[in-house]
Protein backbone atom coordinates (compact mmCIF):
# COMPACT_ATOMS: atom_id res chain seq x y z
CA UNK A 1 0.00 0.00 0.00
CA UNK A 2 1.04 3.64 -0.57
CA UNK A 3 0.39 6.79 1.11
CA UNK A 4 -0.67 8.45 -1.74
CA UNK A 5 -3.81 6.50 -2.47
CA UNK A 6 -4.19 5.74 1.19
CA UNK A 7 -5.41 9.46 1.90
CA UNK A 8 -7.80 9.46 -0.74
CA UNK A 9 -10.35 12.41 -0.59
CA UNK A 10 -12.17 10.81 -2.47
CA UNK A 11 -16.32 11.01 -2.07
CA UNK A 12 -19.18 8.53 -3.02
CA UNK A 13 -20.55 9.90 -6.48
CA UNK A 14 -17.12 11.65 -7.41
CA UNK A 15 -16.45 11.63 -10.81
CA UNK A 16 -13.44 13.22 -10.78
CA UNK A 17 -9.59 13.07 -8.51
CA UNK A 18 -9.64 15.52 -5.42
CA UNK A 19 -6.54 17.21 -5.45
CA UNK A 20 -4.73 17.59 -2.04
CA UNK A 21 -3.48 20.75 -3.12
CA UNK A 22 -6.64 21.91 -5.04
CA UNK A 23 -7.69 22.56 -0.95
CA UNK A 24 -9.49 24.72 0.70
CA UNK A 25 -7.27 24.75 3.64
CA UNK A 26 -10.28 26.68 5.86
CA UNK A 27 -12.80 24.00 5.35
CA UNK A 28 -10.26 20.88 4.34
CA UNK A 29 -11.87 17.77 2.95
CA UNK A 30 -11.37 15.20 5.79
CA UNK A 31 -12.33 17.92 8.12
CA UNK A 32 -15.64 17.62 6.68
CA UNK A 33 -15.85 14.29 7.20
CA UNK A 34 -15.58 14.96 11.39
CA UNK A 35 -18.66 18.35 10.51
CA UNK A 36 -20.98 15.56 8.86
CA UNK A 37 -20.55 12.91 11.43
CA UNK A 38 -20.89 14.94 14.59
CA UNK A 39 -24.07 16.49 12.84
CA UNK A 40 -25.71 13.15 11.58
CA UNK A 41 -28.90 12.26 14.31
CA UNK A 42 -27.53 8.94 14.48
CA UNK A 43 -24.82 10.68 16.18
CA UNK A 44 -26.92 12.44 18.77
CA UNK A 45 -28.06 9.10 19.59
CA UNK A 46 -25.42 8.41 21.10
CA UNK A 47 -25.55 10.66 24.21
CA UNK A 48 -28.03 8.24 25.37
CA UNK A 49 -26.36 4.80 25.07
CA UNK A 50 -25.23 3.00 27.27
CA UNK A 51 -20.88 2.66 27.17
CA UNK A 52 -20.46 0.37 30.15
CA UNK A 53 -23.08 1.38 33.15
CA UNK A 54 -26.57 1.42 31.74
CA UNK A 55 -28.69 4.14 32.52
CA UNK A 56 -26.36 5.69 35.18
CA UNK A 57 -27.80 9.06 36.87
CA UNK A 58 -24.17 10.10 37.65
CA UNK A 59 -22.76 12.80 35.81
CA UNK A 60 -19.55 11.13 36.21
CA UNK A 61 -20.15 8.07 33.80
CA UNK A 62 -19.41 7.81 29.84
CA UNK A 63 -21.75 7.51 27.76
CA UNK A 64 -21.08 6.56 24.26
CA UNK A 65 -20.98 9.84 23.33
CA UNK A 66 -18.88 11.16 25.41
CA UNK A 67 -16.39 8.40 24.90
CA UNK A 68 -16.52 8.65 21.38
CA UNK A 69 -15.81 12.34 21.23
CA UNK A 70 -12.72 11.24 23.70
CA UNK A 71 -11.65 8.65 21.56
CA UNK A 72 -11.85 11.22 18.57
CA UNK A 73 -9.66 13.90 20.50
CA UNK A 74 -7.03 10.55 20.96
CA UNK A 75 -7.04 10.11 17.69
CA UNK A 76 -6.48 13.68 16.64
CA UNK A 77 -3.53 13.75 18.42
CA UNK A 78 -2.50 10.10 17.06
CA UNK A 79 -2.40 10.93 13.58
CA UNK A 80 -1.05 14.50 13.79
CA UNK A 81 2.04 12.84 15.59
CA UNK A 82 1.96 9.95 13.36
CA UNK A 83 1.52 12.34 10.24
CA UNK A 84 4.69 14.43 11.28
CA UNK A 85 6.65 11.41 11.21
CA UNK A 86 5.19 9.87 8.08
CA UNK A 87 5.92 13.10 6.08
CA UNK A 88 9.11 13.22 7.48
CA UNK A 89 10.36 9.44 6.03
CA UNK A 90 8.27 10.75 2.60
CA UNK A 91 8.58 14.03 1.93
CA UNK A 92 7.28 13.92 -1.47
CA UNK A 93 4.01 13.72 0.12
CA UNK A 94 4.09 17.11 1.62
CA UNK A 95 6.37 18.49 -1.20
CA UNK A 96 4.75 17.23 -4.52
CA UNK A 97 1.22 16.11 -3.04
CA UNK A 98 0.64 19.08 -0.46
CA UNK A 99 -0.25 16.65 2.05
CA UNK A 100 0.12 17.84 5.98
CA UNK A 101 0.26 16.21 9.48
CA UNK A 102 -2.92 17.65 10.22
CA UNK A 103 -4.82 15.88 7.57
CA UNK A 104 -3.57 12.16 9.11
CA UNK A 105 -4.90 13.80 12.48
CA UNK A 106 -8.33 14.94 10.50
CA UNK A 107 -8.60 11.28 9.36
CA UNK A 108 -8.17 9.51 12.25
CA UNK A 109 -10.70 12.05 14.26
CA UNK A 110 -13.33 11.65 12.15
CA UNK A 111 -13.12 7.69 11.83
CA UNK A 112 -12.61 7.79 15.75
CA UNK A 113 -15.45 9.76 16.34
CA UNK A 114 -17.83 7.69 14.36
CA UNK A 115 -15.94 4.16 15.29
CA UNK A 116 -19.32 3.32 17.88
CA UNK A 117 -21.73 5.26 15.50
CA UNK A 118 -23.46 1.59 14.59
CA UNK A 119 -23.37 0.28 18.05
CA UNK A 120 -27.12 -0.97 19.57
CA UNK A 121 -28.75 0.76 22.33
CA UNK A 122 -27.24 -1.40 26.16
CA UNK A 123 -23.89 -1.61 24.84
CA UNK A 124 -22.22 -5.14 23.69
CA UNK A 125 -25.10 -6.70 25.06
CA UNK A 126 -27.43 -5.05 22.57
CA UNK A 127 -25.49 -6.75 20.06
CA UNK A 128 -25.37 -9.74 21.63
CA UNK A 129 -29.29 -9.86 21.92
CA UNK A 130 -29.45 -9.52 18.07
CA UNK A 131 -27.25 -11.94 17.37
CA UNK A 132 -29.53 -14.24 19.68
CA UNK A 133 -32.76 -13.21 18.27
CA UNK A 134 -31.80 -15.04 14.90
CA UNK A 135 -28.93 -17.68 15.87
CA UNK A 136 -31.29 -19.19 18.77
CA UNK A 137 -34.74 -17.31 19.11
CA UNK A 138 -37.63 -16.72 17.37
CA UNK A 139 -35.34 -15.67 14.45
CA UNK A 140 -34.40 -18.76 13.72
CA UNK A 141 -36.80 -19.37 11.26
CA UNK A 142 -35.27 -16.89 8.61
CA UNK A 143 -32.28 -18.97 8.23
CA UNK A 144 -33.48 -21.23 5.21
CA UNK A 145 -34.86 -17.77 3.30
CA UNK A 146 -31.01 -16.49 3.83
CA UNK A 147 -27.84 -17.43 2.04
CA UNK A 148 -25.20 -18.44 4.87
CA UNK A 149 -22.79 -14.69 4.99
CA UNK A 150 -26.76 -13.06 5.29
CA UNK A 151 -27.68 -15.53 8.12
CA UNK A 152 -24.29 -14.59 9.62
CA UNK A 153 -24.41 -11.25 10.02
CA UNK A 154 -27.63 -11.65 11.70
CA UNK A 155 -26.20 -14.11 13.94
CA UNK A 156 -23.92 -12.00 14.32
CA UNK A 157 -24.79 -8.63 14.63
CA UNK A 158 -21.40 -6.49 14.14
CA UNK A 159 -21.75 -2.74 15.30
CA UNK A 160 -18.84 -1.80 13.09
CA UNK A 161 -20.47 -3.13 10.26
CA UNK A 162 -24.05 -1.36 11.16
CA UNK A 163 -21.71 2.01 10.99
CA UNK A 164 -20.28 1.31 7.85
CA UNK A 165 -23.76 0.70 6.93
CA UNK A 166 -25.26 4.32 8.76
CA UNK A 167 -21.85 6.07 7.08
CA UNK A 168 -22.49 4.69 3.37
CA UNK A 169 -25.61 3.58 2.51
CA UNK A 170 -27.88 5.18 -0.18
CA UNK A 171 -31.21 6.27 0.29
CA UNK A 172 -33.71 8.94 -1.84
CA UNK A 173 -31.48 12.75 -1.62
CA UNK A 174 -28.39 10.93 0.58
CA UNK A 175 -26.75 9.00 -1.64
CA UNK A 176 -23.48 7.87 -0.47
CA UNK A 177 -24.59 8.10 3.01
CA UNK A 178 -22.69 11.01 4.87
CA UNK A 179 -20.68 11.15 2.28
CA UNK A 180 -16.88 11.09 3.52
CA UNK A 181 -13.83 10.66 1.80
CA UNK A 182 -12.62 7.29 1.22
CA UNK A 183 -9.54 8.13 3.72
CA UNK A 184 -12.04 8.08 6.48
CA UNK A 185 -14.14 5.48 5.28
CA UNK A 186 -10.87 2.94 5.15
CA UNK A 187 -9.48 4.17 8.65
CA UNK A 188 -13.17 3.47 9.93
CA UNK A 189 -12.93 -0.10 8.92
CA UNK A 190 -11.07 -2.09 11.67
CA UNK A 191 -12.30 -5.47 10.15
CA UNK A 192 -12.01 -5.01 6.27
CA UNK A 193 -13.85 -8.88 5.63
CA UNK A 194 -17.05 -10.20 5.61
CA UNK A 195 -18.75 -12.36 8.09
CA UNK A 196 -18.02 -15.90 6.89
CA UNK A 197 -15.65 -17.62 7.09
CA UNK A 198 -15.30 -16.58 10.71
CA UNK A 199 -12.07 -15.45 12.62
CA UNK A 200 -10.28 -17.72 9.84
CA UNK A 201 -7.02 -16.56 11.02
CA UNK A 202 -5.64 -14.69 14.22
CA UNK A 203 -4.28 -11.69 12.57
CA UNK A 204 -6.03 -8.57 14.48
CA UNK A 205 -8.24 -8.04 10.55
CA UNK A 206 -9.92 -11.17 11.50
CA UNK A 207 -11.32 -10.79 14.85
CA UNK A 208 -14.67 -9.59 13.52
CA UNK A 209 -15.93 -8.30 10.46
CA UNK A 210 -16.45 -4.63 8.81
CA UNK A 211 -19.60 -4.69 6.49
CA UNK A 212 -22.80 -6.38 6.14
CA UNK A 213 -23.43 -8.39 2.44
CA UNK A 214 -25.44 -5.29 1.45
CA UNK A 215 -22.09 -3.11 1.43
CA UNK A 216 -20.32 -5.52 0.17
CA UNK A 217 -19.61 -3.62 -3.47
CA UNK A 218 -19.04 -0.03 -1.80
CA UNK A 219 -16.66 -1.74 0.62
CA UNK A 220 -15.06 -3.19 -2.28
CA UNK A 221 -15.03 0.03 -4.40
CA UNK A 222 -13.44 2.15 -1.57
CA UNK A 223 -11.17 -0.74 -1.04
CA UNK A 224 -9.81 -0.53 -4.77
CA UNK A 225 -9.28 3.42 -4.62
CA UNK A 226 -7.51 3.14 -1.25
CA UNK A 227 -4.73 0.58 -2.66
CA UNK A 228 -5.75 -2.07 0.30
CA UNK A 229 -3.80 -5.54 -0.38
CA UNK A 230 -6.32 -7.83 -1.11
CA UNK A 231 -6.74 -11.09 1.70
CA UNK A 232 -9.51 -13.23 0.69
CA UNK A 233 -10.72 -14.74 -2.85
CA UNK A 234 -13.17 -14.94 -5.73
CA UNK A 235 -15.64 -15.99 -2.82
CA UNK A 236 -14.63 -14.24 0.03
CA UNK A 237 -13.83 -10.58 0.30
CA UNK A 238 -10.97 -9.56 2.61
CA UNK A 239 -8.11 -6.80 2.30
CA UNK A 240 -5.33 -5.34 4.70
CA UNK A 241 -6.32 -2.75 7.16
CA UNK A 242 -6.05 0.78 5.96
CA UNK A 243 -3.37 1.98 8.53
CA UNK A 244 -5.04 4.57 9.89
CA UNK A 245 -7.62 1.81 11.13
CA UNK A 246 -4.43 0.69 13.53
CA UNK A 247 -4.45 4.17 15.09
CA UNK A 248 -8.23 4.53 15.50
CA UNK A 249 -8.33 0.72 17.13
CA UNK A 250 -5.59 2.23 19.58
CA UNK A 251 -7.45 5.51 20.61
CA UNK A 252 -10.26 3.15 21.74
CA UNK A 253 -8.29 1.01 23.52
CA UNK A 254 -6.59 3.61 25.62
CA UNK A 255 -9.68 5.34 26.34
CA UNK A 256 -11.86 2.67 27.45
CA UNK A 257 -8.86 1.02 29.44
CA UNK A 258 -8.02 4.22 31.79
CA UNK A 259 -11.42 6.02 31.46
CA UNK A 260 -13.94 2.83 32.53
CA UNK A 261 -11.16 1.97 35.09
CA UNK A 262 -11.90 5.72 36.25
CA UNK A 263 -15.93 5.14 35.98
CA UNK A 264 -15.54 2.48 38.39
CA UNK A 265 -13.35 4.47 40.47
CA UNK A 266 -15.80 7.38 40.55
CA UNK A 267 -18.93 4.70 41.14
CA UNK A 268 -17.26 3.47 44.00
CA UNK A 269 -17.14 -0.09 42.32
CA UNK A 270 -13.10 -0.07 42.88
CA UNK A 271 -10.83 0.53 45.43
CA UNK A 272 -9.33 4.20 45.39
CA UNK A 273 -6.14 3.42 46.83
CA UNK A 274 -5.82 0.34 44.98
CA UNK A 275 -6.99 1.97 42.09
CA UNK A 276 -3.94 4.67 41.83
CA UNK A 277 -1.67 2.19 42.62
CA UNK A 278 -2.38 0.34 39.37
CA UNK A 279 -2.47 3.72 37.51
CA UNK A 280 0.98 4.83 39.19
CA UNK A 281 2.32 1.78 37.94
CA UNK A 282 1.39 2.89 34.26
CA UNK A 283 3.02 6.21 34.67
CA UNK A 284 6.07 5.53 36.78
CA UNK A 285 8.51 6.78 33.81
CA UNK A 286 7.09 10.14 33.65
CA UNK A 287 5.17 10.69 37.13
CA UNK A 288 6.12 14.07 38.73
CA UNK A 289 6.03 12.99 41.98
CA UNK A 290 6.05 16.68 43.68
CA UNK A 291 3.10 17.49 41.41
CA UNK A 292 1.24 14.15 42.09
CA UNK A 293 1.71 14.97 46.17
CA UNK A 294 0.75 18.48 45.81
CA UNK A 295 -3.45 17.35 44.77
CA UNK A 296 -5.16 17.36 47.89
CA UNK A 297 -7.78 14.77 46.71
CA UNK A 298 -8.61 11.72 45.16
CA UNK A 299 -10.37 12.99 42.24
CA UNK A 300 -7.85 15.60 41.46
CA UNK A 301 -5.34 12.98 41.72
CA UNK A 302 -7.07 10.19 39.70
CA UNK A 303 -7.51 13.21 36.92
CA UNK A 304 -3.71 13.77 37.33
CA UNK A 305 -2.62 10.39 36.51
CA UNK A 306 -5.43 9.38 33.89
CA UNK A 307 -4.34 12.48 31.45
CA UNK A 308 -0.56 11.42 32.25
CA UNK A 309 -1.84 7.48 31.36
CA UNK A 310 -3.36 8.51 28.30
CA UNK A 311 -0.15 11.14 27.00
CA UNK A 312 1.99 8.31 27.70
CA UNK A 313 0.28 5.71 25.85
CA UNK A 314 -0.40 7.86 22.97
CA UNK A 315 3.72 8.22 22.93
CA UNK A 316 3.90 4.61 22.52
CA UNK A 317 1.39 3.85 20.34
CA UNK A 318 2.98 6.88 17.84
CA UNK A 319 6.20 4.84 18.58
CA UNK A 320 4.81 1.46 18.04
CA UNK A 321 3.29 2.74 14.56
CA UNK A 322 6.58 4.06 13.06
CA UNK A 323 8.44 1.13 14.52
CA UNK A 324 6.22 -1.19 12.09
CA UNK A 325 5.20 0.74 9.48
CA UNK A 326 6.78 -0.99 6.83
CA UNK A 327 4.82 -4.07 7.78
CA UNK A 328 1.61 -2.34 8.07
CA UNK A 329 1.82 -0.91 4.92
CA UNK A 330 2.96 -4.47 3.20
CA UNK A 331 -0.10 -6.47 5.87
CA UNK A 332 1.80 -8.20 7.59
CA UNK A 333 1.38 -6.75 11.08
CA UNK A 334 -1.18 -8.68 12.50
CA UNK A 335 -1.46 -7.18 16.17
CA UNK A 336 -3.11 -3.98 18.16
CA UNK A 337 -0.47 -1.90 18.62
CA UNK A 338 -1.55 -1.98 22.20
CA UNK A 339 -0.93 -5.66 21.87
CA UNK A 340 2.62 -5.07 21.64
CA UNK A 341 3.38 -2.30 23.54
CA UNK A 342 5.95 -2.56 26.87
CA UNK A 343 3.05 -1.31 28.93
CA UNK A 344 0.91 -4.86 27.92
CA UNK A 345 0.88 -6.07 31.24
CA UNK A 346 -0.12 -3.08 33.10
CA UNK A 347 -2.86 -2.58 30.83
CA UNK A 348 -3.41 -5.90 31.12
CA UNK A 349 -3.82 -5.76 34.82
CA UNK A 350 -6.25 -2.39 34.55
CA UNK A 351 -8.28 -4.17 32.26
CA UNK A 352 -8.84 -7.37 34.35
CA UNK A 353 -9.73 -5.22 37.24
CA UNK A 354 -12.89 -3.20 35.26
CA UNK A 355 -14.16 -6.66 34.45
CA UNK A 356 -14.49 -7.89 37.67
CA UNK A 357 -15.42 -4.59 39.16
CA UNK A 358 -17.14 -3.11 36.35
CA UNK A 359 -18.39 -5.01 33.61
CA UNK A 360 -19.55 -7.85 35.82
CA UNK A 361 -20.72 -5.45 38.74
CA UNK A 362 -24.36 -6.21 39.75
CA UNK A 363 -25.16 -2.93 38.44
CA UNK A 364 -24.20 -3.58 35.02
CA UNK A 365 -25.64 -6.87 34.65
CA UNK A 366 -29.02 -6.75 36.22
CA UNK A 367 -29.64 -3.63 33.38
CA UNK A 368 -27.60 -6.42 30.39
CA UNK A 369 -30.69 -9.03 31.00
CA UNK A 370 -33.15 -6.51 31.23
CA UNK A 371 -31.41 -4.61 27.75
CA UNK A 372 -31.13 -8.53 26.64
CA UNK A 373 -35.04 -8.79 26.23
CA UNK A 374 -36.38 -5.43 25.72
CA UNK A 375 -34.46 -5.77 22.31
CA UNK A 376 -35.70 -9.29 21.96
CA UNK A 377 -39.26 -8.38 22.69
CA UNK A 378 -39.04 -5.51 19.90
CA UNK A 379 -37.16 -7.84 16.77
CA UNK A 380 -39.97 -10.35 17.53
CA UNK A 381 -42.59 -7.80 16.91
CA UNK A 382 -40.93 -5.98 14.51
CA UNK A 383 -39.77 -8.88 12.32
CA UNK A 384 -42.96 -10.55 12.79
CA UNK A 385 -44.97 -7.93 10.58
CA UNK A 386 -42.44 -7.93 7.85
CA UNK A 387 -42.81 -11.94 7.60
CA UNK A 388 -46.32 -11.58 7.17
CA UNK A 389 -45.57 -8.46 4.54
CA UNK A 390 -44.02 -10.23 2.50
CA UNK A 391 -45.98 -13.40 2.69
CA UNK A 392 -49.18 -10.71 2.33
CA UNK A 393 -51.10 -11.73 5.61
CA UNK A 394 -50.63 -8.36 7.19
CA UNK A 395 -53.01 -8.56 10.08
CA UNK A 396 -54.43 -5.23 12.02
CA UNK A 397 -52.00 -4.92 14.70
CA UNK A 398 -49.04 -5.90 11.54
CA UNK A 399 -50.57 -3.11 10.07
CA UNK A 400 -50.47 -0.57 12.63
CA UNK A 401 -46.83 -1.09 13.61
CA UNK A 402 -45.75 -0.35 9.80
CA UNK A 403 -46.63 3.24 10.53
CA UNK A 404 -44.37 3.54 13.37
CA UNK A 405 -41.17 2.10 10.84
CA UNK A 406 -39.35 4.97 9.27
CA UNK A 407 -40.04 5.90 5.98
CA UNK A 408 -36.58 5.50 4.64
CA UNK A 409 -37.30 1.19 5.20
CA UNK A 410 -38.19 -0.10 2.26
CA UNK A 411 -40.21 -3.54 3.19
CA UNK A 412 -40.72 -4.02 -0.92
CA UNK A 413 -37.65 -5.76 -1.70
CA UNK A 414 -37.70 -9.32 -3.01
CA UNK A 415 -35.16 -10.50 -0.75
CA UNK A 416 -36.00 -10.84 2.92
CA UNK A 417 -32.61 -10.53 4.02
CA UNK A 418 -32.76 -6.40 3.21
CA UNK A 419 -35.76 -6.28 5.08
CA UNK A 420 -34.19 -8.08 8.25
CA UNK A 421 -30.96 -5.88 7.99
CA UNK A 422 -33.17 -2.60 7.86
CA UNK A 423 -34.82 -3.57 10.67
CA UNK A 424 -31.82 -4.11 12.74
CA UNK A 425 -30.15 -0.93 11.81
CA UNK A 426 -33.45 0.38 12.77
CA UNK A 427 -33.34 -0.85 16.06
CA UNK A 428 -30.07 -0.52 16.68
CA UNK A 429 -30.00 3.55 16.00
CA UNK A 430 -32.04 3.46 18.96
CA UNK A 431 -31.24 5.16 22.41
CA UNK A 432 -31.42 3.26 25.42
CA UNK A 433 -34.64 5.39 25.98
CA UNK A 434 -36.21 5.08 23.33
CA UNK A 435 -35.94 0.92 23.07
CA UNK A 436 -37.80 0.73 26.67
CA UNK A 437 -40.69 3.10 25.41
CA UNK A 438 -40.61 1.58 22.58
CA UNK A 439 -41.17 -1.76 24.20
CA UNK A 440 -42.90 -0.84 26.38
CA UNK A 441 -45.17 1.11 23.72
CA UNK A 442 -45.43 -3.10 21.98
CA UNK A 443 -46.38 -4.32 25.02
CA UNK A 444 -49.52 -1.75 25.61
CA UNK A 445 -48.31 -0.64 29.00
CA UNK A 446 -46.87 2.84 27.26
CA UNK A 447 -49.61 5.76 26.05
Amino acid sequence: MNWEQLLSLKRFGDTHKRIRKEQDETRLGFEVDYDRVIFSSEFRSLQDKTQVIPMSQTDFVHTRLTHSLEVSVVGRSLGRRVGQKVLAKYPHLQNIHGYQANDFGAIVAAAALAHDIGNPPFGHSGEKAIGEFFKNGKGKKFKSQLTDKEYQDLCDFEGNANGFKILTESRVGRLGGLRLSYATLGAFTKYPKESLPKKPTSHIADKKYGFFQSEKEAFDDIAQELGLISRGNDEDLSYSRHPLAFLVEAADDICYTIIDFEDGINLGLINEEYALEYLIKLVRDTINTNNYHALSNTEDRISYLRALAISTLINEAVELFMAHEEEILNGTFDKALMDVSKYQAQIKDIIKVSVEKVYQSAEVVDKEIAGFKIIDGILDVFTGTILNHHQGTLGSYNKSILKIFPKTLDLNQENIYHSLLGICNYVAKFSDSKAIMTHKKLQGTHF
